[in-house]
């Protein structure tokens, strides 16, 4: 790959194999937490009861009652379960070696919870980086994505949910030792919890609101949201997906790319104090738009003509910037100087 070049295609084979896991994964059910493990028999009390013995987080060890001996739907249940999981995992290990995009176990670890518990299925939508990242391997595109410690999920203010589900219950059970972040200013509530330690994983709840960080109530999470600008707009009309993380395949839902890119370049735009976030959120506008051009045909104008008209504004200030970024995309390049030109 040149060093102007953004990204280069995944084979036709390679995406097969991806399109395979992420069906199977969409059709599993629930996923197993933690690594797959294995089923050991436990006879102590006068009574034999079968459990599962994983690893939920690296070096912890953890053992979940599956059922009494004998019980052999429920034992059988399980034993499918842990199969997929161990034949999910080696997918996994095969298509990060492919340079597919990967998260960490942390983040396998949050969204495995979410995913079980029906939060992701029902309105919450992944943003930020880790969409990025997704968003590669959805299109068969290999290219550079820096690791994040951030996972960024925007939630709709009412959510596809029959009753209210925890978020700070889901993040309490992932082990990670979470903690809630204290809100802005000190007496709002909180829209965010992060691990111990200076480097740990955090998670951020943010939904659409007319000026950025205000903190309003989810209800339906029993939690709160930060508002940032124009999310209306990213989040109408998400496409089903899937990001691989740790050993897992996670279904999810994904803002349409084409108008993750003129958000991003719209967030590119008003990060002023954090240069190096902007040229971030540009260069990942660019890679994605460079892939869906390139290879998938897609024409820009539509999303772009649905964008808010602040939203059109303001990318038309990062044409200088997406001329240098896409110098070996003329394709693409091309359509921007049409729209923003």
């Amino acid at each position: 790959m040149s060093p102007h070049t953004l990204y280069r295609p995944q084979e036709l084979a390679f995406r097969t194999q991806y399109a395979e896991l992420k069906e199977r994964a969409g059709s599993a059910g629930s996923l197993l937490y933690g690594t797959p493990g294995t089923l050991v028999k436990r006879e102590g009390t006068g009574y034999a009861y079968w459990y599962r013995v994983y690893y939920p987080v690296p070096g912890r060890q953890a053992e979940q009652l599956v059922g009494r001996d004998g019980d052999v739907e429920t034992l059988e249940s399980v034993e499918r379960q842990i199969e997929f999981a161990q034949w999910a995992a080696a997918q996994v290990r095969d298509l990060r070696k492919l340079q597919f995009q990967v998260a960490d176990k942390g983040v396998a670890g949050v969204l495995v919870e979410l995913h079980n518990r029906g939060i992701l299925r029902s309105g919450v939508t992944l943003v930020g980086t880790l969409c990025y990242m997704a968003w590669l391997n959805e299109l068969g595109a290999k290219a550079v994505s820096a690791r994040t410690q951030d996972i960024d999920l925007a939630a709709r203010q009412k959510l596809a949910l029959a009753v209210p589900a925890s978020f700070i219950e889901a993040m309490e059970a992932t082990r990670l030792d979470f903690a809630p972040v204290p809100g802005m200013p000190s007496q709002s509530p909180s829209t965010s919890v992060k691990q111990k330690g200076r480097d740990g994983l955090r998670v951020d709840v943010l939904t659409h609101g007319d000026r950025l960080g205000k903190t309003v109530p989810i209800p339906q999470l029993m939690w709160s949201a930060q508002t940032v600008p124009h999310y209306a707009y990213l989040l109408d009309e998400p496409r089903q997906a899937a990001l691989l993380a740790g050993g897992h395949c996670i279904p999810l839902i994904l803002p349409q790319p084409e108008r993750f890119v003129w958000h991003k370049l719209f967030s590119s735009t008003s990060r002023q104090s954090f240069p190096e976030k902007a040229e971030k959120d540009l260069v990942q506008a660019a890679t994605l738009a460079a892939v869906l051009v390139e290879q998938h045909d897609e024409v820009l104008s539509d999303s772009f003509g649905d964008a808010p008209p602040a939203v059109r504004q303001a990318v038309k200030k990062r044409l200088p910037a997406l001329r240098r970024a896409l110098a070996a995309h003329p394709q693409a390049l091309e359509q921007f100087e049409a729209l923003l030109g």
